[in-house]
């Protein structure tokens, strides 16, 4: 029985293999979501700037789903661009690669999901909808922060995070556990609280909360 609704969600798949689009596109459709589709970067900037021109909101993807080696323009460089605008920085990515390619390469890039083909369909829709849910956290816990009834943490200086420090704070932010970030990292949980504590002696914050409040405030979630 196909599924509806899914809260309407609009996703964006960027692939140049027709037989893997078609495929997901209906797995997608079949359990309610929205999917539009683009063979390549260049033609999914185009699908966003159309998007990002009109008066509706539900034109701009609540999720973007992209194969990292595509001709005219790879999965690289369109994350790349999108990262660094500011209407389209926000959007969760789930990555697409080939078996054998480099997740660290990968997620060097966005931090986002990586997901290496071939892969199951139903494991795909448990990856969006487990992101789309942590960016739904994520956006609830900015409009708190950024209410007028809620005072701004205050860090002296300009704080240089490592890369590593960057992924950290993004996951903490979206309201993870120590544990549950060394899980997603690959690392112990000892190294996690050891990340917590020099970003907390770095910013002058007092705790985890401030943390993640400070990073939202100083759009460090958009570096990464």
């Amino acid at each position: 029985m196909k599924e509806t609704n899914k809260d309407n969600k609009q996703l964006l798949l960027i692939d140049d293999d027709p037989n893997l689009i078609l495929l997901v596109k209906d797995y997608l459709e079949f359990r309610g979501y929205r999917v539009t589709t683009a063979e390549n970067g260049l033609e999914a900037l185009e699908i966003l700037e159309r998007g990002a021109n009109t008066a509706k909101a539900s034109e701009i993807p609540d999720m973007i789903i992209c194969d990292l080696i595509m001709p005219e323009m790879d999965g690289y460089a369109f994350l790349e661009k999108i990262r660094r605008d500011s209407r389209f920085s926000g959007i969760p990515v789930i990555f697409l690669s080939p078996e054998g390619d480099s997740q660290d390469k990968v997620t060097g890039v966005t931090a986002d999901v990586y997901m290496v083909k071939p892969f199951e369909p139903e494991e795909l829709v448990a990856r969006v909808e487990s992101s789309l849910k942590q960016a739904g956290r994520l956006l609830k816990r900015s409009t708190r922060i950024h209410s007028p009834d809620v005072t701004p943490v205050q860090v002296q200086g300009n704080v240089e995070l490592t890369p590593t420090e960057l992924k950290v704070v993004q996951l903490v932010a979206q309201g993870l556990a120590n544990r549950e970030i060394a899980a997603k990292l690959n690392v112990s949980q000892r190294t996690i609280e050891s990340h917590v504590s020099n970003m907390l002696h770095k910013t002058g914050l007092h705790n985890r909360t401030e943390l993640a409040q400070w990073a939202i405030e100083s759009n460090k979630l958009l570096t990464i």
